[in-house]
């Protein structure tokens, strides 16, 4: 189920409504789903890594080949952790804010990340256990400012943030009249 919007849709991921995907008009899939694509496509991850290897060597792999094996392992176990949410799970575990001096008052940027891994989601935060993913890279970097790719994951942040502003849409019974329109 989505709700169709001028510029993006906001497709529905689990059942009980804790998690959504923004699906951007120029895509055919929402943002969770090219994510988890991506991540699981050899191809997309080779030519990921040739080119930013050098950033690649704070983690200690020897080779573009180690990070592709990485890397659809750990977005496996992400995967499952993300789509297998039991109906007592706490989404607020999975995600935490984008920034520790963040300090907006609603829509809250977050990242959603294992330990000691380098696959990001990024979402917004509607309410406690509420989560609308805009996006996700992979961050070999300490900041997302370093490099062009997550450079556009902070801009898809601000973006669906402003959207939902823009609609309202600023706390969970915002969003669901919204969505029920």
């Amino acid at each position: 189920m989505y709700h169709k919007a001028s510029i993006m849709n906001i497709n529905r991921i689990t059942e009980d409504g804790r998690l959504w995907a923004i699906q951007y008009p120029e895509q055919d899939s929402d943002e969770l789903t090219r994510l988890f694509n991506d991540w699981n496509n050899p191809l997309v991850l080779y030519e990921f890594f040739k080119e930013n290897w050098d950033d690649a060597a704070y983690f200690k792999i020897s080779s573009i080949q180690e990070a592709i094996d990485i890397t659809i392992d750990e977005s496996e176990i992400l995967e499952k952790i993300v789509l297998d949410i039991e109906p007592d799970a706490d989404l607020d575990s999975i995600f935490q804010r984008l920034s520790h001096y963040q300090h907006e008052l609603f829509l809250e940027k977050s990242k959603g990340k294992m330990n000691k891994s380098w696959l990001r989601l990024y979402a917004i935060k509607l309410t406690t256990g509420i989560y609308i993913i805009t996006g996700g890279a992979i961050k070999l970097t300490a900041t997302m400012e370093e490099r062009e790719h997550t450079r556009q994951e902070l801009v898809k942040l601000e973006k669906v943030r402003n959207f939902l502003k823009d609609n309202g849409i600023v706390d969970e019974d915002g969003f669901f009249d919204y969505i029920n329109e």
